[in-house]
């Protein structure tokens, strides 16, 4: 019994250290997307301002 408690313990802490690396891979996509959107946002007001398009 003593033997299981350790193996469910140590699957466990594994699992969360995995889902707080992937909580990290998440909010790096997401922060690039909204950089990158907001970077697209950027250019076509300065187009429209400078009205090159």
């Amino acid at each position: 019994m003593r033997r299981f408690a350790m193996k469910a313990l140590f699957t466990v802490l594994s699992l969360r250290r995995a889902e707080r690396e992937r909580i990290d891979w998440d909010r790096r996509i997401l922060v690039f997307s909204t950089a990158v959107t907001l970077g697209l946002i950027a250019l076509y007001v300065w187009g429209k301002a400078t009205a090159r398009w």
